[in-house]
């Protein structure tokens, strides 16, 4: 019996890899810094983002099935850990999602990818909440 998972393209094949997974990452905080409505978020990054973006960007790739730059670099991830001295609650939750979902759109993502990243995004940022609304 063959095993054809192996031959599926992973969503970082599927976007477009290292180029189009940076150019996500990048629009994501241009816009984060550019639109009040992603203010509360703003501020819980450092002055500069260029940190904060590389950081997205590493973890993304290995979420996606790309290269796993996040885990050579910092080890597992524990998303929830490090962040846990961030307050974040639905409204932090919601401006991260908005901001994702402005950036695939942007970048002119198929309603389908943006569907599918969206679900499993959700899922991981609704877990990142840590204070009471």
């Amino acid at each position: 019996m063959e095993n054809h998972e192996s031959e599926r393209p992973t969503l970082y094949d599927e976007i477009g890899g290292e180029h189009k997974l940076r150019e996500l990452v990048d629009r994501f905080y241009d816009l984060m810094e550019l639109q009040p409505e992603f203010s509360e978020i703003r501020v819980m990054h450092p002055p500069t983002l260029d940190g904060s973006r590389d950081k997205l960007f590493w973890f993304l790739s290995g979420w996606m099935g790309g290269p796993s730059h996040y885990i050579e670099r910092f080890g597992h991830p524990r998303l929830r850990a490090r962040h846990l001295p961030f307050a974040i609650g639905s409204a932090e939750r919601d401006q991260w999602l908005r901001c994702m979902a402005w950036a695939m759109q942007d970048l002119g993502y198929s309603e389908d990818m943006q569907l599918r990243l969206m679900h499993s995004f959700f899922q991981t940022a609704d877990w990142m909440r840590n204070k009471a609304d």
